[in-house]
Parts: structure tokens; C-alpha cells; sequence
């Protein structure tokens, strides 16, 4: 028990406080408050540390054979005692991390349905339509001040899971929590359930959700628009987070309400984020400044255009004309290089076109189309970006080709889980004979190549969002600009402080709790500069911010 932190007063007694995950501290109650909240004989005589409670979890996880088993069992520990669940998180996210998020939490949604135990969030259906806003004010909230919401179209690299996605709004909550001290008394995952297309889950005999196919159109547009508006009466004031929505929707629905409430997708906006940190500390690593890189990005969809829309504002941030720093950026899909001469560009894709004519001399296999080796071939660019979501496309031939080209290329097959990455960390240093800079989106272990050892960034959005929704609640900011995307990278790019390339590009993810309030800091302070939140002293910003960080401690409690 932290005697440090201010005791509680609690009204409910015994098996209730017990059933309740945000006050229930299991053995750990002590002898006191046994007394007072009517526990003796519901709990072992025992009284436990939070510190004894977490390392039976420990050897739990230990007897557990897969991760997903060890997946359900912090899940379990989730759903009866959270600041255990979170303490274990803190503790240990290099460990943790990869159990609650990617690359499990993918696996965990495909069997959603099958090993669902215990509710958590919100599921909003399309035949629940007309009574939204009741749903959102009877959740088990008094304060929500994030909520994360999904429709379930595009689950990681796995496509349409329906309502078994709120699997990742769960896990996303946990990590702003865990790595930046978000209360979890204060987050709701939800996930809006408008039927889904996937026909092996929707015709499943566990499976859960609305068993219709996916809507689309107005009625889509119509269901979106009424929990927005719900969202907006019952929670004024909170930060809606959009996730794993489908491209065809990500985009026009951040552009449609990100000026009607505080609003931000973290697959466009943390995913180009992050990405953008990882090219800025890969080049101060290497000497090369951001605006004389050459970007090469593979998956021209919402995550691939929003790295590369980012890449452009870092780059004009820096001191190139946009015009320059488009010329700068590469983008290629299943049908080659996009160049303005296509005419079934997104309207997304327009603006990231290469024009046909400034390309027409290159060397190319194909007369029609202009290949990603190609692209290398001719470019010969300083870093690649894999965002497809397709196991395998960086070949040998395109990382040797990356190599020649380049002495020390900056390489991110980012796309999760582990089964759906470009190319293995092993593979790019191998091909590269060691020269590579490599940041993943999946954990890989340090690879040893002639006898040196590289250290494999993890390019995690875990190292933005959490810390852009600290700075966004602290400071009471009421929307969430491109500028506090952009203060964001540049806090987190400073926060490397190796000058040794092997040593990774990012900063250890064992103190994303630091660099998160690093973040909160440069995010709350923008925010305030862009005129998004209430002006104060430097001093009275960073004290919000440790007063809204929550730690992962047992209180004591007073009926």
C-alpha cells in the first residue's frame, strides 16, 4: 500500500468491492479494511503486496504455452483488479507489451468471440441506433475523458473482424494508461458494430456481434454522424480516438469531424507521427539532414499517405518548399509507382503523385509499370516504409538494392502482426551486411551480424498516442491540431540519446513512461500556442500534467 497517496473513501462491501476491477485489490486489503468492508473469509488470511500479488502473475504467465493463453490471462487480471493488470504492464512493457498489443492482440481478435469471459466497453450496433446516447450515459463511468472507437473493417493487417475488434480499443486504453498514466477510470473502448463482410466470422456459431452484412453509404454515414453527435451531448469535453478504420473511410471521417470535437486517428496521424521520429533520429544518426532525404514508401493507403503527408510538413518545417519536399517522396501500391497520369487515384493519393513526365526517362522492367525495384534502382533513396500489411515484399533484391544505393539506409517494414511484416529484422541486416538502420512495427530481438550487435527499434505508435492524450487531457486542449502531431515527433526524435546507430534509432520502449510525458509537454504546450487550450505558466503546464498521471499503486481505503 502507497501511504504516500491520499486514502479513498469507498461505499461498497464485500463481494462488491471485490467485483469491481477499479477498487478491488484482492489479498492485498489489509487487515483494517477487512474489517470495515465486511471481506473476512472472502479473501485468504494472507495480506499481500502489490509486489507479491504481481509476481504470482508472473509465474503464471511463466506456466502459459502461447501467448495468446498468456494474452487472456492479463485480460482476466484486467477485468478483476486493474492497477494489478497495470503494474505488471509498467513494470515490464518490453515484456508486457507485445501480450496486450501487437503482435497478440491481433490473434486475440480473430478469437474474440470464442474467448469472450467478461464485459469491458461498449458495443454499439446498428439495431441499438435509436438509443446511443442512453448506452454512452450508462456507461461504467462517472468521468470519460478518451475513448477509442473502431468499426472493425480493418483490424491490424487482418481485415474485417467485425465487433470481435474491440479487442484493440481494450488494448489501446490499457497502453494510454500504462505508458503514460492515463486513470483507467476514465477511458472507454467501443466498438461500433455495423455488420461485417468477413462471411467465416459472421456465419460462426460463437460469433457475437450483428450477424448482417457490413453497412456502407448513408446509412453508414448516418450511424457514424448519431454516435458522433451522442458523443459530443454526453462527453463534451473528451478525446476521440478513431482505430483501424477501413481507408475508404479513415480519411473523410477525421477530415469531417476532427473540427467539431477533439478528435485524431492514430493510424493516419500516430503511425506518420512516429514514422516521422524515426527518419528525423536516423538521420541526425547518420548526418543526414530530413529535408535531403529520399523516401520510399511501399502502401500508398491511410497509413502510408499519412507518413507521407507528415514526412511533407517535417520537411517544409525544416526549410523545404512543399514543392521540394514532395519531389522527395515516393509512393508505390500493387500498381507501381503513383504518378499524376493515373486516373483512379484516391483523392487522399492525388497530392503524393510523382508527375508522370519527371519520371518518364527512368530505367524500367516494364513499359506499363513502374515497379518498387525500380523505384530503388533510379531513386536510390536514403529510407524505404513498408506499410502493406503483405508478408515478404522487401526481397533480397530490394534491400541489396536499397544497400547499394545507399550506405546506411534507414529500412521500417512496419506492418503488424509479426506474419504480415515486409521483411524480418534478421533478413534487411543480413542482405545489408550489418549497414541498415531497422525500425519494425513488430518486436524483433537484437540481431548480431559479423560479429556486432544492432539493437531493432520497435517504430510503435505506443511511443505518440499515449503521450499525445496526456498532453491533450492535462491541458484541457478542445481539439488536436497537425502542429501537436508535429511537437509530438520532434520530442520523441530528441528523446534518443545514443549516437550509436546499433544502438536503435528510437529510445528504449522500457521508458516510454519519461519519453511519454516528454511528449505531453511538447503537446500541451502547442496546444496552448496554436490557442486549442487555457494559457498558463510553464511551471502550472507541467504540474497538470503530473497531477493527471496516474500511478499503477494500491490506496488506502475508508468506508
Amino acid at each position: 500500500m502507497n501511504e504516500h497517496l491520499e486514502p479513498v473513501h469507498v461505499q461498497e462491501r464485500g463481494v462488491e468491492l471485490l467485483s469491481k476491477p477499479l477498487l478491488n485489490k484482492g489479498t492485498a486489503f489489509s487487515l483494517v479494511e477487512r474489517d470495515a468492508f465486511g471481506l473476512h473469509g472472502l479473501l485468504p488470511t494472507n495480506v499481500e503486496t502489490i509486489e507479491q500479488r504481481a509476481d504470482r502473475i508472473r509465474s503464471q504467465l511463466e506456466l502459459e504455452t502461447t501467448d495468446l493463453a498468456r494474452h487472456e490471462l492479463l485480460r482476466g487480471v484486467q477485468d478483476y483488479d486493474e492497477t494489478l493488470f497495470l503494474r505488471l504492464l509498467v513494470d515490464d512493457i518490453d515484456g508486457m507489451l507485445p501480450l496486450v498489443y501487437t503482435p497478440t492482440v491481433g490473434e486475440a481478435c480473430q478469437q474474440f468471440s470464442r474467448i469472450y469471459q467478461h464485459h469491458r466497453g461498449l458495443f454499439v450496433s446498428w439495431p441499438d441506433r435509436e438509443r446511443i446516447e442512453k448506452m454512452l450515459r450508462s456507461a461504467p463511468r462517472d468521468k470519460v475523458a478518451v475513448i477509442v472507437v473502431t468499426d472493425g473493417e480493418r483490424i491490424l493487417g487482418l481485415g474485417d473482424q467485425g465487433a470481435d475488434g474491440l479487442g484493440i480499443p481494450i488494448g489501446k486504453l490499457s497502453l494510454y494508461s500504462a505508458c503514460a498514466g492515463i486513470d483507467p477510470a476514465t477511458v472507454l473502448p467501443i466498438v461500433l458494430d455495423v455488420g461485417t463482410n468477413n462471411t467465416e466470422r459472421r456465419d460462426h456459431p460463437d460469433y457475437l456481434g450483428w450477424r448482417h452484412e457490413r453497412l456502407t453509404g448513408e446509412e453508414y454515414d448516418a450511424f457514424i454522424e448519431a454516435f458522433v453527435q451522442a458523443v459530443t451531448n454526453v462527453f463534451p469535453e473528451v478525446l476521440l480516438q478513431w482505430e483501424d478504420f477501413a481507408e475508404h473511410n479513415a480519411h473523410r471521417l477525421l477530415d469531417r469531424y476532427r473540427d467539431r470535437l477533439c478528435t485524431f486517428n492514430d493510424d493516419i496521424q500516430g503511425t506518420a507521427t512516429v514514422a516521422l521520429a524515426s527518419v528525423m533520429s536516423g538521420g541526425r544518426l547518420t548526418g543526414r539532414e530530413l529535408t535531403d532525404q529520399r523516401v520510399v514508401i511501399l502502401g500508398a493507403g491511410t497509413a502510408g499517405t499519412g507518413i507521407a503527408e507528415q514526412l511533407v510538413a517535417g520537411m517544409v518545417r525544416a526549410g523545404a518548399s512543399d514543392t521540394e519536399a514532395r519531389a522527395n517522396l515516393f509512393m508505390v501500391d500493387r500498381n507501381g509507382l503513383l504518378t499524376d497520369d493515373m486516373d483512379d487515384l484516391q483523392s487522399f493519393q492525388e497530392p503524393l503523385a510523382q508527375k508522370a513526365e519527371s519520371v518518364s526517362s527512368w530505367d524500367t522492367a516494364s513499359a506499363t509499370e513502374i515497379s518498387l525495384l525500380d523505384v530503388i534502382r533510379n531513386v536510390k533513396p536514403s529510407v524505404l516504409i513498408g506499410v502493406t500489411g503483405v508478408r515478404g515484399l522487401f526481397t533480397e533484391d530490394v534491400i541489396r538494392a536499397m544497400a547499394s544505393g545507399d550506405d546506411h539506409p534507414l529500412i521500417m517494414p512496419l506492418s503488424n502482426p509479426l506474419t504480415r511484416a515486409e521483411a524480418t529484422a534478421e533478413d534487411v541486416l543480413t542482405w545489408t551486411n550489418g549497414t541498415a538502420l531497422v525500425a519494425t512495427g513488430s518486436p524483433f530481438d537484437p540481431v548480431t551480424i559479423n560479429g556486432v550487435t544492432h539493437k531493432i527499434a520497435q517504430s510503435n505508435n505506443s511511443y505518440v498516442f499515449p503521450g499525445v492524450g496526456l498532453g491533450v487531457v492535462a491541458s484541457k486542449a478542445t481539439r488536436v491540431s497537425d502542429n501537436m502531431f508535429m511537437a509530438a515527433a520532434e520530442a520523441l526524435a530528441a528523446s534518443v540519446k545514443t549516437t550509436d546507430a546499433n544502438e536503435g534509432i528510437l529510445p528504449p520502449l522500457a521508458e516510454v513512461r519519461s519519453v511519454s510525458r516528454r511528449i505531453a509537454v511538447a503537446v500541451a504546450k502547442q496546444a496552448q500556442d496554436d490557442g486549442l487550450a487555457p494559457a498558463t505558466t510553464a511551471a502550472e503546464l507541467e504540474q497538470a500534467i503530473d497531477a493527471a498521471t496516474w500511478q499503477p499503486e494500491y490506496r488506502s481505503y475508508l468506508a
